[in-house]
């Protein structure tokens, strides 16, 4: 299963929810990117973070028999990480997104938003 089709499932998933701003990240072309996509998208609330990466779990195991190598801050809320490897998922609370700016950090991506 290639870093591409999973990326598209991980949006399918948070399309699924709802999820806001939705932007899809091609770190291929960066020399020692640790990862080939980064997707980024926002939540307004607990719940609807919870479900959005419930969803995104779902939705690739579903089509890809993956789980997330590691998941990180489901407790928190604030930002949660969920790492496939070769695709690394970001969903954030709304604030937080704009505090960490990931897009910024990696301004040098092919970034391609996704419509709702």
């Amino acid at each position: 299963m290639s870093s591409e089709e999973i990326s598209k499932f991980v949006v399918q998933g948070m399309q699924e929810k709802k999820a806001l701003d939705i932007v899809l990240m091609d770190l291929r072309s960066i020399e020692h990117a640790m990862a080939d996509f980064f997707v980024v998208c926002t939540g307004n609330s607990d719940t609807q973070l919870d479900a959005i990466c419930d969803s995104i779990e779902e939705t690739v195991h579903i089509h890809t028999n993956i789980n997330p190598w590691h998941l990180e801050g489901k407790q928190n809320k604030e930002w949660i990480l969920l790492d496939y490897i070769d695709v690394i998922v970001h969903v954030f609370r709304n604030d937080k997104r704009s505090f960490y700016a990931i897009e910024d950090l990696w301004a040098d991506a092919q970034s391609t938003r996704v419509e709702n």
